[in-house]
């Protein structure tokens, strides 16, 4: 997958994390859910920018929300095994497999 192919996963990404902070702050108003889903979800969507307008670290902006992602999502999906903690680890495992290629492919470049 080229780079510039990229900016639709970073998308869809950004606003599944997004909403699912605003429904977790709907559902049990924990002000976290809505922070983080929004920033993770803010990460993403400005990755994807970067990406489709070809300016520098929009991958890594993808990358880095993933792991965001990932370093809250999967301790608590191992702990809890419920299924919004799995989901958001399954998204995170997509962008970190998703990103970090380009990233690795971008440094043998």
């Amino acid at each position: 997958m080229a780079t510039r192919d990229l900016q639709t996963p970073s998308y869809v990404l950004g606003a599944l994390t997004a909403t699912g902070g605003i429904i977790g702050f709907l559902k049990t108003r924990s002000l976290p859910s809505i922070v983080a889903g929004c920033t993770v979800g803010l990460l993403y969507g400005l990755g994807g920018y970067r990406i489709q307008n070809r300016e520098p670290y929009g991958v890594e902006l993808s990358l880095l929300a993933s792991a965001v992602l990932g370093g809250s999502a999967i301790p608590r999906a191992i702990r809890l095994r419920k299924p919004v903690p799995v989901l958001l680890s399954l998204l995170s495992a997509f962008g970190l497999f998703t990103f970090g290629n380009e990233f690795r492919r971008n440094l043998q470049i």
